[in-house]
């Protein structure tokens, strides 16, 4: 039994990072989302750590979308699922998508056994065919009905983006998810630009179908969302940092200052980034990733500064969560 199960139940669980990454959403985003608002309610494993359920994953994933359409989380928290796809404008057969079997060609020989030996519809996945590596996929069946094409490539690079886009042709599928183990960042963002949901070989094959299902109804991964919307906003005003600064001078030890100054740095940074002009939309999207790559280590050191100050006994934000 693994940390993805609680005892005495029979569903699939799914710990943090995981469930993040189904949503479309930065893992520091949903622990942020969890400690200001409880939204999920997740249960724990025999070792601690949050569990979700397949259900709080799909709900997560409507979360993301009206967040990044502007919507506040702080208004989002507390509506159902059911008032959440209204806003959204889900209709019914659009839900249903997310519990029927999802019918799938697989490309590669160990996907096609693992799957084979778990049972296509124990996790939620109809196969209708499946082939040994890429360059067979032109033997994939063409009117077997399958909605995605997943395509299992430990080492991935862009050598094989033609192939895959030949593929996709092919095939006919309205979804491609492309998995990998070692990968470069530049082929993820082709990929991606090409319409692919590109994730990491999942150690637990029960992801597969949510993933899929992602795939179907236009989620991306995070890098793929507009930085300002999948980061959490700024918890210390410059003013709270200059009062901790402040208050920690009476200490001997200079973390408080040290910690100050980084925050205040990358929070200078982040708005740098996300305001720099740029010169061609190549450019923008390195400003993009910049912004949110400060953003992520502004959130750390920000959880960092709040474990310091209450250790401490130093001055937190008025009306501080």
């Amino acid at each position: 039994m693994t940390d993805s199960f609680k005892p005495g139940q029979d569903r699939i669980m799914y710990r943090t990072g995981a469930a993040a990454r189904l949503a479309g959403l930065p893992v520091e985003t949903l622990r942020v989302w969890e400690r200001r608002y409880s939204l999920s309610h997740a249960e724990r494993s025999e070792r601690g750590q949050r569990l979700y359920s397949a259900e709080q994953v799909a709900r997560l994933g409507l979360l993301k979308q009206l967040v990044d359409q502007g919507h506040s989380i702080g208004v989002l928290a507390g509506l159902s699922r059911d008032q959440l796809q209204a806003m959204l404008g889900l209709d019914g057969q659009a839900r249903a998508v997310q519990t029927t079997p999802v019918r799938v060609l697989l490309v590669g020989a160990m996907l096609a056994r693992r799957v084979a030996a778990m049972g296509h519809g124990a996790l939620g996945l109809d196969v209708t065919g499946h082939c040994a590596g890429l360059a067979l996929a032109e033997d994939l069946p063409r009117d077997s009905g399958a909605e995605v094409l997943v395509i299992e490539q430990s080492e991935l690079d862009e050598r094989v983006m033609p192939a895959i886009a030949s593929a996709r042709e092919a095939t006919g599928v309205a979804a491609v998810v492309v998995l990998y183990r070692f990968c470069s960042s530049a082929t993820i963002r082709a990929l991606r630009a090409q319409g692919c949901l590109v994730a990491r070989i999942p150690a637990d094959l029960n992801e597969l179908a949510l993933l899929c299902q992602s795939a179907l109804t236009g989620h991306r991964p995070p890098v793929q969302q507009a930085p300002a919307a999948a980061i959490a906003p700024p918890r210390f005003a410059d003013e709270d940092l200059a009062n901790i600064a402040a208050a920690g001078n009476r200490l001997s030890c200079e973390c408080p200052r040290h910690l100050t100054e980084l925050l205040l740095m990358v929070g200078s940074f982040e708005r740098y980034s996300q305001h720099c002009a740029s010169r061609n939309p190549e450019d923008a999207a390195l400003h993009a990733e910049l912004a949110l790559a400060s953003g992520r280590a502004r959130v750390v050191l920000e959880a960092a500064m709040e474990r310091l100050a209450v250790e401490e006994g130093l001055p937190l934000p008025k009306g501080w969560a």
